[in-house]
């Protein structure tokens, strides 16, 4: 089939600041495998750390939101620390609605310092 490129945007929720998110507007290519690609072309995000050094940061993966309907990619996948994780983000990429797109809800919550990268099923 032909790709479709799409877009994700996945919000983070600081957990030791209320009213403190991350933002990162990611493009993916549709092809099953690769990572989706923030606008610097990285396909890795860091989490930020804490100004205090006696303090450490703690972010929830708040939402993810799919623009555009891909069609070879089914689902997509994070990866933490550059390993697979096994989890999945977001089931059903690749349905023509987005209600019936599914955000999975699990109280996904990362430390500073992890490298995340979101990869294409």
């Amino acid at each position: 089939m032909t790709a479709a490129p799409y877009e994700v945007y996945v919000l983070f929720e600081n957990m030791n600041i209320t009213g403190n998110y991350i933002t990162n507007l990611y493009s993916a290519d549709d092809i099953p495998g690769n990572d989706l690609k923030l606008p610097s072309s990285s396909t890795t995000y860091t989490l930020p750390g804490s100004s205090e050094e006696d303090e450490k940061e703690a972010y929830l993966l708040k939402d993810a939101i799919v623009v555009g309907t891909p069609v070879d990619t089914k689902y997509l996948q994070i990866w933490l620390n550059d390993k697979d994780s096994s989890d999945v983000v977001v089931l059903a990429v690749n349905t023509g609605t987005t209600v019936n797109r599914q955000f999975e809800k699990m109280e996904y919550i990362i430390g500073e310092g992890t490298p995340i990268k979101f990869k294409q099923r």
